[in-house]
């Protein structure tokens, strides 16, 4: 069991480790970490905290992970790190515990979180999400499965990105990015339905449940109605469940409490999504 720690690393003796789990040169696993089987870590990690990581995840140099969170409202409370299967934390990752006792910050499982990303306390990232390179997630960010967050993007807290949503690179998302959108520019437009996401996903394969969001995308962006009514008659229009999730998603980022949807661009000739 032991030839798989490198004899440079410090882990505490109440560390729960699987005996499979491969531990690199300079690492630091504290007292509370518990890590499942088949996961890597590499050379100079530190993990920390009351963080759970699951199984046949890989952690490379020098990420760091569990630690307080950067909230100057962090009193020193428990709160906790949760971390999935199947994931690839690259060079310098940054994952924060949660501010509140007992909340977590939560990584699902098959991410990419690439080199020098952020992901701050209290966020939640699901499924199948990459996140590249110098991506800051604020606090209480929202990352929905597939989405794809290009590189020196940065997300204002309490921000939700939709499912198989696409932002490119270097763009301020400071409110909701709709699902199955692609969003790009500072200040952030929505640009069109993200159709090689949603086609490399297989939704494109029902002919009639893609033009049907086409037809929900268009009423919200491009019918010239206003965002609130647009969304009042999405919800009444039913739909298969690409819709359903649309209408969802955009009905609760127009709420008081939230900090509203990313708006798209005005009416053109040609549209992206046509």
């Amino acid at each position: 069991m032991t030839t798989l720690i490198h004899p440079t690393a410090v882990v505490h003796e109440g560390a729960h480790l699987h005996p499979t789990v491969k531990v690199g040169p300079y690492a630091v696993i504290g007292e509370q970490v518990t890590i499942g089987p088949g996961t890597e870590i590499g050379a100079h990690v530190v993990i920390d905290g009351d963080t759970t990581i699951g199984a046949q995840n890989r952690i490379f140099p020098g990420a760091a992970i569990g630690l307080e969170s950067q909230d100057l409202k962090y009193d020193g409370s428990m709160s906790r790190v949760v971390i999935g299967d199947n994931n690839l934390i690259r060079e310098y990752v940054t994952i924060n515990r949660a501010t509140d006792a007992g909340a977590a910050t939560l990584l699902g499982s098959n991410n990419l979180l690439m080199a020098y990303s952020h992901v701050a306390h209290n966020c939640v990232v699901e499924d199948h999400v990459i996140i590249a390179n110098s991506v800051a997630l604020a606090g209480h960010v929202y990352v929905e499965s597939g989405a794809r967050i290009s590189g020196l993007v940065g997300v204002h807290q309490f921000v939700h990105v939709g499912r198989l949503a696409m932002i490119g690179g270097l763009s301020r998302i400071d409110r909701d990015v709709p699902p199955f959108t692609l969003i790009n520019g500072n200040p952030a437009y929505v640009r069109g339905l993200n159709q090689v996401g949603l086609q490399r996903a297989g939704l494109t394969a029902d002919p009639q449940a893609y033009r049907e969001l086409k037809q929900a995308y268009r009423l919200v962006y491009r019918s010239g109605e206003s965002l609130s009514n647009a969304v009042a008659k999405l919800g009444q229009s039913g739909g298969n469940e690409l819709v359903s999730h649309f209408s969802q998603f955009l009905q609760a980022a127009i709420q008081p409490d939230r900090r509203g949807l990313t708006p798209g661009r005005r009416l053109s000739k040609h549209s992206d999504d046509d």
